[in-house]
Order: structure tokens, then C-alpha cells, then sequence
């Protein structure tokens, strides 16, 4: 067809040889997840705050061993203040005042370190809740990163009282005991509350080694890290208060 034939004609358009590109959501997809990834914690954390938490990874670990798992929780109000204070002095004197992480004693820490002594661990309280809640046990830096950034929601989102309060219900203090209360209990064969200021320092010192150590039998070194812990917790009985 040609000349007045064309007129008024739709003419097709020409057909591509190539298909059109797909438009790429993967970049969008990836932030979302990563975004996810970095939020969720935060999110728990804020649940956590008034959720008593149900396990942690080292109690799953621990139960996969083997080993029966003992945990009652309790809230501070019924955990004698002596395993607070035994605890905030053998554990992390800076407590009260630090945002998480003790600057003053990863100095120290590094300084010796660069002295030629062992480098020794400067975690805090705060530190050992967010391992303990979230983590699995190690010293390898991909672990040591995610600690510091749950670290950092922590203090965000709680209290120190409530830090205190956790770390006291979940860490380990023996095969199977996590928790103040099933320590007080499998050791002393009393509830938290009736802790002597004995028996929280000793609890206190066993912290580092609570699988080898015992505080009803304590070796020379638990029972010189009591005699330390005890000349010296007077100052923090009245905790973050």
C-alpha cells in the first residue's frame, strides 16, 4: 500500500530484537534486609525491657550438651543488694557512670598489653549482658562488633537498673545455673534475697571461671578475690540508685 492507502493507518511500531531489562529491586531489597538486620535487635531489646527473656544462646548451648538447665527469674527487688554491690565490684567499679564501655580500663588494658603483660578483658557489665542475651561465647572480632553495637542499643533502651537486673538472671554460674536465684539456691540452698555478703562475694569472684570455680569450695584465689571483693563493696551496696 502506498500514498492516500497509508492515510489514517496506525503503523505498528518496529518489534525490538532484544527484550526490555527487568527493572533491578535487588538494591532496594538488600537495604531492606540489612535495615532488618540492624533494627531487629533494637527492637527486642526494647521488648526485653519489660519481658523477662525466656533463654539465651549459652543456655541453648549448654542444653544441647547435656547439661539440665536451672534458671528461676526474680526481679532485683528480690536479690540481695550484697550480690549487686559484689558483683559491680569485681565485675565493673565504673558501672554507674560509664555508657557502656569503660574507656578507663581498656587504656589500662591495652597498657599492659603493650608492657608485654596478657591482654586481659575490659567488658563491662553492659558488654556481658548483650554477649550473654544475644550472642555465642568466643573472642573473635565478628562477635566483639555485634557485642559493642547491642551494646550501644542497651544503654539506649535501658536503665542501669534494669542492666543489673537481667545480667543478674541470666549469667552462668555453674554447669546448668544461670541466674542469681538458682545460684543462691544450688549453692547456699537459700533464695537470692537471703545472700550474706559472704556468699554474694564469693558468687561475685567465680564470675570469670564459673564452671571450674566453686564458690562453696573455693580455692586460695576465689577465696582472695572474696576477701578483696568484700573490703570493698560497702560503696556500691546502693547500686545505680
Amino acid at each position: 500500500m502506498s500514498g492516500p492507502e497509508l492515510i489514517g493507518r496506525r503503523v505498528p511500531p518496529p518489534v525490538s530484537a532484544t527484550p526490555p531489562r527487568r527493572k533491578r529491586h535487588w538494591p532496594a531489597r538488600l537495604g531492606f534486609v540489612v535495615v532488618l538486620a540492624l533494627l531487629a535487635p533494637a527492637a527486642l531489646i526494647a521488648l526485653y525491657r519489660v519481658v523477662p527473656p525466656p533463654l539465651t544462646p549459652l543456655m541453648v548451648i549448654r542444653s544441647a550438651e547435656g547439661l539440665p538447665m536451672r534458671q528461676h527469674w526474680v526481679p532485683l527487688s528480690r536479690i540481695s543488694p550484697n550480690l549487686g554491690a559484689a558483683v559491680i565490684t569485681t565485675e565493673d567499679q565504673n558501672f554507674c557512670r560509664h555508657q557502656g564501655f569503660d574507656v578507663e580500663a581498656i587504656r589500662a588494658a591495652w597498657a599492659t598489653y603493650e608492657q608485654g603483660g596478657r591482654l586481659r578483658g575490659a567488658s563491662t557489665i553492659s558488654q556481658q549482658t548483650a554477649k550473654n542475651l544475644f550472642l555465642w561465647p568466643g573472642q573473635d572480632f565478628v562477635r566483639k562488633g555485634l557485642e559493642a553495637y547491642l551494646t550501644v542499643w542497651l544503654e539506649l533502651l535501658w536503665p542501669k537498673q534494669r542492666i543489673l537486673e537481667v545480667y543478674l538472671n541470666i549469667i552462668e554460674w555453674g554447669p546448668g545455673i544461670y541466674g542469681a536465684e538458682a545460684a543462691a539456691q544450688a549453692h547456699f540452698g537459700h533464695p537470692a534475697a537471703s545472700l550474706t555478703r559472704q556468699q554474694a562475694a564469693l558468687l561475685a569472684s567465680v564470675l570469670p571461671n564459673p564452671r571450674q570455680w566453686s564458690p562453696t569450695r573455693p580455692g586460695p584465689h576465689v577465696e582472695r578475690r572474696a576477701a578483696w571483693a568484700m573490703a570493698r563493696m560497702d560503696q556500691f551496696l546502693r547500686g545505680c540508685s
